[in-house]
C-alpha cells in the first residue's frame, strides 16, 4: 500500500510541475504566471479542488506515447472567489505549448457540464497553441464539443475568458461566445489566421501585437472586454468583475447592505454646460449617481461616444449605458450601438437592472456608417433594449433628438420610468436644422434671412428644446432637479426590484445580426 501511495504522490508531483521546470523558468522569463499559479492566485486560500489531475493524452502517431505529460496541458477544478463558487480551466502552456488534445477538450467539457447543472460561473485561462496536430480530426472534435457547451451555457451561467497567452485559429471561437473576453499586455494575442499566412495571402507584414494583441482588440475591433497590465492584475480584474454578477439566470446579483440617507449630489447640478454645444464627461454624471468608486467600466477603449460597466446604487448591482458628449459629441454609430446592445444582452440574461443616461445628438452620417450598416447595427440596439425585462430606468441629461431619443430607452420600448433634467431637449432635431426646414419659405423671404433664422431657431427652441412637451404626453415621468438625481434612482430600483413581465410565447427572436 505504501508503494502505491507513493508512486500516486509522484504522479501528483509530475502533474504539479506541468512540461517541467526549464519550461516553467522560461514562462516566467516572458514575465507570465504558470497555470497553477493563475489558479492559486485567483481562488481563495485552500479552496481549489483539482479535477482530472492523471490524465494523459491517447496519441501513439508521430512517437507522441514517448511523451506523457498528467493532466495533459490543462488544469481544471473548482473553488471558490471571495466564498462564491466556480468553475474553472487553466490551460498549461509548458505542456505541448497548451496545445488542446481530445483528453483536453474532454476535461474542459466535464467542467462545463458540472458548471451547468450546479449553476455557477465558467472561468477559462486560455493559454494554448491551438490544437494538436498530431492528433488531426480528434482535437478539432474537442474544439466543436467545446463551442457547443458555450453555446448551452450562454444565458445559463456567466463564461468569462481570460487570454493569458497566445489564443489562435479555432480556439478563438470559444472566448467569443462567452459574456467577456479580458486579455493582458504584451503577452496575448487572438487571431485566427496568423502573422505568417497573412503575408502569404495578402503580402501584408504584421506582427503577432499588432494583428492580435490587447491593444488591437481593445481599442479597434471589440473582441477584447477589458485588458490588464499584467497577469495579477487580470486576476484581480476578474475578481472585481465576478462581484457584480449573479451565480446563474435564477438568482439576482448580491446586494451590499445600504441605509438611505441625504443622497443630494450638489455637483451634479453644475455639470451640463451653458451652451449647447460644449461638451462635459459623462463620467463625472455617472460618478455622481452611483455608489461611491463602485463603477467597473466595461469596453473602456472602444466606441468611446457610449459608455458600459457595472456599478452598484444603493448597494445594488446595476448595469450602466451612457453616452459620451466627449467623443463625436455621444452620437450612435455602428461600433457604439454593437457595444451597448451587447451588454445590455448581458444584463438582460443575468437580472442587472439598466440605467441609461441619455445626450444623443442622433445617428452618425456619412457614407463610411451607412455602407457599414448602421441601419441594422443601429437596430441592434434597438431590439437589445425593446426585448430586455429587467428593470429599465432613463435619465435624459441634454440632447435626445430623433430616432436615437427612441433607440436609447425611450418609453415608446418599454423602460419603466424616464426622468429628465430640465436641460434636456428632446425634439426630432435640433433647432437649427428644424428651422432651416419648417420655415423655409419665410426666411427665404426675410430682408435679413440670418437673423430670420435666428429669431426662428429661438422660437423652436423655446416649443420644443425642453422636457416638459414630452412630460406632458406622459413620455417623461418627472422633470428632476440634476442634484436628486441619485435619491430618485435608488428609490426607483428598489420599487421595480420584483417586476415580472410576461413575453409572447416563441423560440427565440431573431435579432438583425
Amino acid at each position: 500500500m505504501d508503494s502505491k501511495i507513493k508512486a500516486l504522490n509522484e504522479k501528483i508531483e509530475l502533474a504539479h510541475l506541468g512540461g517541467g521546470k526549464k519550461r516553467i523558468e522560461r514562462q516566467h522569463e516572458k514575465k507570465k504566471l504558470t497555470a497553477r499559479e493563475r489558479v492559486h492566485y485567483l481562488l481563495d486560500d485552500g479552496s481549489f479542488e483539482e479535477i482530472g489531475i492523471l490524465v494523459t493524452h491517447r496519441t501513439t502517431d508521430f512517437g507522441m506515447e514517448k511523451e506523457i505529460y498528467y493532466g495533459d496541458g490543462v488544469v481544471t477544478g473548482y473553488g471558490t472567489v471571495n466564498g462564491r463558487l466556480i468553475y474553472l480551466f487553466a490551460q498549461d502552456f509548458t505542456v505541448f505549448g497548451g496545445a488542446l488534445s481530445e483528453t483536453h477538450a474532454e476535461k474542459i467539457c466535464k467542467i462545463m457540464d458540472l458548471a451547468m447543472k450546479v449553476g455557477a460561473p465558467l472561468i477559462g485561462l486560455n493559454d494554448s497553441g491551438g490544437a494538436r496536430i498530431q492528433e488531426g480530426v480528434r482535437s478539432l472534435g474537442g474544439y466543436a464539443d467545446i463551442f457547443y457547451r458555450n453555446v448551452q451555457a450562454s444565458g445559463v451561467i456567466p463564461q468569462i475568458s481570460a487570454i493569458m497567452g497566445p489564443c489562435a485559429g479555432g480556439a478563438v471561437y470559444s472566448p467569443a461566445m462567452t459574456d467577456f473576453t479580458m486579455m493582458v499586455q504584451d503577452t496575448s494575442y487572438m487571431f485566427v489566421t496568423g502573422p505568417n499566412v497573412v503575408k502569404t495571402v495578402t503580402n501584408e507584414e504584421v506582427t503577432s501585437e499588432e494583428l492580435g494583441g490587447a491593444s488591437t482588440h481593445s481599442t479597434k475591433s471589440g473582441v477584447a472586454h477589458i485588458t490588464s497590465a499584467n497577469d495579477a492584475q487580470c486576476l484581480e480584474d476578474l475578481k472585481s468583475l465576478l462581484s457584480y454578477l449573479p451565480q446563474n439566470n435564477k438568482e439576482i446579483p448580491k446586494k451590499l447592505p445600504f441605509t438611505l440617507q441625504d443622497e443630494v449630489r450638489e455637483q451634479l447640478a453644475t455639470i451640463i454646460p451653458d451652451s449647447a454645444n460644449k461638451p462635459y464627461d459623462m463620467h463625472e454624471v455617472i460618478k455622481g449617481i452611483i455608489d461611491e468608486d463602485s463603477f467597473y467600466e466595461i469596453h473602456k477603449d472602444y466606441a468611446e461616444n457610449i459608455i458600459v460597466g457595472f456599478a452598484r446604487l444603493g448597494g445594488r448591482s446595476i448595469g450602466i449605458i451612457a453616452n459620451q458628449p466627449m467623443f463625436l459629441a455621444g452620437v450612435l454609430d455602428v461600433n457604439s450601438s454593437k457595444k451597448a446592445a451587447r451588454f445590455t444582452r448581458f444584463c438582460d440574461c443575468f437580472n442587472i437592472p439598466l440605467l441609461v443616461l441619455v445626450d444623443v445628438p442622433g445617428f452618425l452620417p456619412g457614407t463610411d456608417q451607412e455602407w457599414n450598416g448602421i441601419i441594422v447595427h443601429g437596430a441592434k440596439l434597438l431590439y437589445a433594449l425593446s426585448e430586455a425585462t429587467v428593470p429599465r430606468v432613463t435619465v435624459i441629461t441634454r440632447k435626445a433628438y430623433g430616432g436615437a431619443y427612441d433607440v436609447m430607452n425611450s418609453k415608446h420600448i418599454g423602460a419603466d420610468l424616464n426622468y429628465a433634467w430640465p436641460s434636456a431637449e428632446i425634439a426630432v432635431m435640433g433647432a437649427k436644422g428644424a428651422s432651416e426646414i419648417i420655415f423655409r419659405k419665410e426666411i427665404k423671404a426675410a430682408d435679413d434671412p440670418a437673423q430670420k433664422l435666428l429669431e426662428k431657431e429661438n422660437e423652436y427652441a423655446e416649443k420644443f428644446a425642453n422636457p416638459y412637451r414630452a412630460a406632458q404626453r406622459g413620455f417623461i415621468d418627472e422633470v428632476i432637479l440634476p442634484e436628486h438625481s441619485r435619491r430618485k434612482l435608488i428609490k426607483a430600483f428598489s420599487m421595480l426590484e420584483n417586476k415580472k413581465v410576461k413575453t409572447p410565447k416563441k423560440k427565440h427572436g431573431n435579432i438583425p445580426l
